[in-house]
């Protein structure tokens, strides 16, 4: 069915096809037993496993005498095997690999905080730790050689490095490096096999490949230009806002984005692949170049800003999730949007199960639930009751975003952010342009420093008005609120999420909210302004 007022070129919602929610019940079992074998152990993975296998007989049999005596159509025998012989396979994978760990020569040596000299592969840009004493840093890395005790041993695990930040900070993705220092044990349950804590620079430091080094320039001439051509704290946010490098943020800054809910924009997410995707798309439209060139072109650029952007797990999971919400949006197939993301969810975890109890994995799958699910329906409600469609579409995305991942932060932090919604309303007619202008200033800026530092200009305006934003909203009384943690607070937050949507459904409450937010966005544009 078409939808009236649709740009050209885009296709329609689906709106009267049902989900295709076949894969969802798989996702779920997969996703839970990893997780629940990370958190516990290999044993809490097997009774994981038995007991899912357990609940989807039962329920599948209590379903089928429903659908018979009702004469529908119940569970498939097909369906319910292939929920069971993958369930089996996530449950002996992570057995297998949480038993690997467990018995790690490096794990055991953990327990007695023992002294090495390793050899590892770094997987991820160092990150600053917020503590006090000496700058410190962490970063992930890969085991290739440990020497424990005197003996060599050539195995593998993931470990994480805490390292003085003046000698390890500007280590890139895909180095050797040799670190001597004191093993401990992992403060969090990551698959890790043991934390590694030095005060020494590294003991050898191999050379960054051509991909590595090429991409580590590009995020370094951005940060240049940025720090060259605009006040520090824009400075430090641009390269944030695109390649997700917030090595120089101001901590204003950073502190101001976390309470207004906006810390997510300066994490390489979803939504940064599907604006440069969706912007490359709209121009080779424009030139006419047929689809099969298009897609081809588009696939090159998603590498190469993976390729930037660092190819970490989390980066690669928002390739996929930003992949998945701009398919749904250009062809409007959201029936085929939801297999999509469990097939995505499913591969993930096959190939990085870590990311079964990832914070960040976790807000990208729901955020990107909520873009395909929600978003679509409410804008459709919206437009109904008179709003346009680029209003209906900016509310409604940033409403659905937050309705459906403020459970998750209250689980975690015990915090739920009133003004979340508002302030990402009205950022984000603002963060596509960044995004676009910044990439193009870091690939400018490869052939001439001063067109880049002209064309970050571009950029400067819209960026103070972030900043003001998250300024702004910071500072509103109440801004945040303490939660519950754990699952108490996500029932909370969904109980409360709940009690709106259901209030919004009458025409009194609607206008009252309706008036109350005009005079909130009022006050609050000037305020920004004078």
């Amino acid at each position: 069915m078409k939808t009236d007022g649709a740009p050209p070129g885009i296709a329609q919602t689906e709106d009267s096809a049902p989900f295709d929610v076949r894969l969802i019940p798989v996702a779920v079992v997969c996703w839970a037993i990893t997780a629940v074998g990370i958190l516990d152990g290999p044993g809490a993975a097997v009774i994981a496993t038995a007991a899912t296998i357990m609940v989807v007989l039962l329920g599948s049999t209590a379903l089928r005498l429903v659908s018979t005596r009702r004469a529908v159509t119940g569970p498939s025998g097909a369906g319910v095997a292939a929920v069971i012989v993958l369930a089996l396979c996530f449950g002996a994978a992570i057995w297998l690999q949480m038993r690997a760990i467990a018995l790690h020569p490096v794990a055991a040596a953990a327990e007695d905080r023992a002294w090495i000299t390793a050899s590892v592969r770094l997987e991820e840009d160092p990150r600053r730790l917020s503590s006090a004493g000496p700058s410190m840093v962490l970063v992930k890395a890969e085991l290739t050689r440990v020497d424990v005790g005197g003996d060599a041993l050539y195995v593998g695990g993931r470990v994480s490095i805490i390292a003085p930040e003046s000698s390890w900070l500007s280590l890139l993705p895909g180095q050797e490096v040799t670190v001597r220092g004191r093993l401990g044990v992992p403060t969090r349950p990551d698959m890790s096999v043991a934390v590694i804590r030095t005060s020494a620079p590294p003991v050898t430091v191999d050379e960054p490949g051509a991909i590595s080094a090429a991409a580590g320039a590009f995020r370094a001439n951005l940060a240049a230009v940025a720090q060259n051509s605009m006040p520090p704290d824009r400075a430090g946010l641009l390269p944030g806002l695109v390649v997700g490098d917030v090595s120089m943020m101001d901590e204003s800054v950073v502190e101001n984005f976390r309470a207004a809910g906006l810390t997510h924009l300066t994490a390489v997410s979803g939504a940064n692949f599907s604006i440069l995707v969706g912007a490359v798309l709209l121009v080779l439209r424009g030139l006419g170049i047929g689809p099969r060139a298009t897609v081809a072109v588009a696939f090159v650029v998603l590498l190469a800003f993976v390729i930037v952007a660092r190819p970490s797990p989390s980066v690669l999971r928002a390739a996929v999730m930003g992949s998945i919400g701009l398919l749904a949006l250009v062809t409007g197939r959201r029936r085929q949007a939801v297999p999509a993301l469990c097939g995505a969810v499913l591969g993930l975890l096959a190939w990085w199960p870590r990311l079964a109890v990832d914070v960040g994995f976790v807000l990208s799958v729901f955020a990107t639930a909520g873009l395909v699910l929600l978003a679509p329906i409410w804008v459709d409600w919206l437009r109904a009751r008179g709003w346009p469609r680029t209003a209906a579409e900016v509310v409604a995305v940033a409403a659905a975003a937050h309705a459906v991942t403020a459970p998750v932060i209250a689980a975690m932090a015990g915090t739920l952010s009133l003004v979340g919604v508002a302030a990402n309303v009205v950022v984000a007619p603002v963060v596509a342009p960044i995004t676009v202008v910044g990439i193009v200033t870091a690939v400018i800026a490869t052939v001439s420093t001063t067109a880049a530092e002209w064309t970050a200009q571009l950029a400067s305006a819209p960026l103070w008005w972030l900043i003001a934003v998250a300024e702004k909203a910071a500072s509103v009384p109440a801004a945040s609120v303490g939660t519950p943690d754990g699952p108490m607070g996500a029932a909370s937050t969904v109980l409360g999420t709940a009690a709106l949507l259901a209030a919004l459904r009458v025409r009194a409450f609607r206008w009252i909210a309706a008036g109350v937010a005009l005079a909130a966005l009022a006050w609050w544009a000037a305020a920004l302004l004078w």
